[in-house]
């Protein structure tokens, strides 16, 4: 079948991205679903610094790519041997595909599933197919889903059922930004009731493990961000104290306050300098959690000597070391009884057209989650 999709060509682009227009939208055609995989017709995505990040090239991934990753939509048709799944399902996509039979998988951590990080790697789907072309030409995938599009083939390993009665645009969040950010606080850092935390960038990520340690009884949470619109709005979700990461005094403004610092700080920005603060408001004895994903030929030093010497910790937190069918289903209840409101992260809804604009507003900040509704 053809279908219209976004697709990234060349990484890098200039910015504004409005006016160099790296995202094509594109007719491409689309095979059928084979063994173990699913048809679904993408009703929402989010724009994510994951899909960012290979438009300007700090992730790089095989080109052509049909991007999008954070999606909710509707099964359409089940390919062969899938089971459990049937057309006017709803799902929620998950970006590590988990093989559950790699030592990872079987250990209980999915998020780190070889086959599939092989896979999104390659472009690929986890059994290493790609279903997209134009012509002649291979259009890869994104981390197995390629979610800007009016339809996609996803391994079913890829896919979590959801409740019917929870709007498209609020369900895509939890593929992405509410796994990455609730898990990195309750399942990588395991907070405990009356923990103190702080929050190192606040996009889509930041502002749900924001959320997440506030569900889960954080009795401080610190709030870091360059942009005084964020700040804003984590006062708004929560937050205790806010500050701006723009002050050259900011870690020990924070320090003072704190009595020495954090028991968890988390750095959710993907940059040298979050984590720097990140490390340097960690108390002793504390824990330093990354979710970020910076370019690869970046590096993050700290003073060795305070390992040992301070009893800290460092910890990176990918997917939110999350069990994806254990705790999508998990955080929609908590959702659904108040106690997660992650709808209060949407700040646009946009058209598929609009997306190079929407990638703008995510890269100055000014958003922090955008839906494509298709």
């Amino acid at each position: 079948m053809n279908v219209k999709t976004a697709v990234l060509r060349t990484s890098g682009a200039e910015t504004p991205y409005a006016e160099s227009k790296p995202i094509k939208i594109e007719t491409v055609e689309l095979d059928a679903p084979e063994l173990g995989e699913v048809l679904i017709q993408i009703k929402a995505a989010s724009l994510c610094h994951s899909d960012l990040s290979v438009i300007n090239g700090s992730r790089p991934r095989p080109l052509p790519m049909a991007l999008g990753h954070e999606a909710s939509g509707v099964v359409v048709e089940a390919g062969e041997g899938v089971t459990d799944l049937e057309a006017g399902d709803h799902i929620v996509c998950v970006f590590v595909p988990s093989c559950g039979h790699c030592i990872p998988c079987k250990e209980g951590r999915p998020a780190l599933c070889e086959p599939g990080a092989e896979s999104n790697t390659a472009g690929t789907l986890i059994g290493g197919g790609i279903r997209m072309h134009e012509k002649e030409e291979t259009i890869h995938h994104h981390v197995g889903v390629s979610a800007f599009a009016e339809y996609a083939v996803v391994s079913r390993n890829s896919l979590i059922k959801v409740p019917k009665e929870i709007p498209f645009e609020k369900l895509a969040l939890f593929g992405c930004a509410v796994i990455t950010g609730v898990g990195a606080v309750v399942n990588t850092a395991n907070i405990k009731l009356g923990s103190t935390v702080a929050i190192i960038g606040l996009g889509g990520i930041g502002l749900s493990a924001l959320l997440g340690a506030i569900s889960a009884g954080a009795s401080r949470v610190v709030a870091v961000d360059i942009n005084e619109s964020k700040l804003k709005q984590a006062k708004e979700l929560g937050a205790t104290d806010t500050f701006n990461s723009k002050d050259p005094d900011v870690i020990e403004q924070i320090r003072e306050a704190t009595n020495g610092g954090l028991d968890f700080a988390f750095e959710t920005a993907g940059a040298v300098p979050a984590m720097e603060v990140a490390y340097g408001i960690t108390k002793r004895g504390g824990t330093t959690v990354t979710t970020g994903l910076p370019h690869p030929d970046h590096h993050f030093s700290f003073p060795y000597v305070s390992l040992t010497a301070e009893e800290k910790s460092i910890k990176g937190s990918y997917v939110g070391s999350c069990v994806p069918d254990r705790d999508i289903p998990n955080y929609i209840r908590l959702f659904n009884q108040g106690r997660l409101p992650v709808d209060k992260l949407l700040t646009d809804i946009i058209k598929l057209e609009e997306i190079n604009e929407g990638f703008d507003k995510l890269a100055k900040g000014e958003s922090s989650r955008i839906i494509i509704k298709i």
